[in-house]
């Protein structure tokens, strides 16, 4: 009689202690920080919107991812969106719109803007698409842009904290610019805000 095999099956039981599960979670997690940290300090960031100053074009409440890294390999634009530390208190971040660069001047008169630099020299309006007529200003102001200064103001000019009032912002307390909204899911967007004169 010719030998039949046989397949043979044991209960089924844990290999692993806990103690073990456990510390293959905590690998896990460290694996997870050492690669979220680097990006969330030095390539990407969360923020959310809180205030008035730049309606219509950005909301209370709306999550933003900025980029902290293209403005290390390149200048910020006129038009771009910024977030920056406030100059006057760095712990408080702002979302304002880049207006003027160094080294040009800025003069406001009833709230139109006029740029003066080397290519304009007798200067030259300022096409603000963005700024809806409910937020216009009538304020007037002159200020002559350093080599490292940037003007910023806000979309809304009527309720907007900006360059206006606190003067011109230095290049070393720019953040970076928001490349994704992501809420709210009707105005989820990549480069929301963005406009190139």
């Amino acid at each position: 009689m010719d030998q039949q095999q046989t397949n043979t099956v044991y209960p089924a039981r844990p290999s692993k202690t806990i103690l073990q599960s456990f510390r293959e979670w905590v690998h896990v997690i460290i694996i997870a920080l050492v690669i979220a940290l680097p990006v969330r300090f030095f390539i990407a960031e969360p923020f959310i919107v809180q205030g008035a100053s730049m309606d219509p074009t950005f909301s209370t409440g709306q999550f933003l991812i900025v980029d902290r890294v293209s403005y290390r390999f390149e200048n910020p634009q006129r038009g771009d969106v910024i977030v920056f530390e406030y100059p006057n208190n760095p712990s408080i971040y702002y979302i304002k719109r880049i207006i003027g660069l160094p080294g040009e001047t800025v003069e406001v008169i009833s709230g139109k803007v006029t740029i003066k630099n080397t290519e304009h020299p007798d200067g030259f309006q300022l096409k603000e698409p963005y700024i809806d007529s409910s937020h216009i200003s009538t304020d007037s102001l002159f200020e002559r842009l350093g080599q490292t200064e940037y003007f910023v103001m806000g979309d809304n000019r009527a309720q907007s904290a900006d360059s206006r009032l606190w003067g011109p912002l230095r290049k070393e307390l720019i953040i970076g610019r928001p490349i994704i909204r992501l809420t709210p899911l009707s105005a989820v967007s990549v480069l929301p805000g963005d406009y190139q004169e």
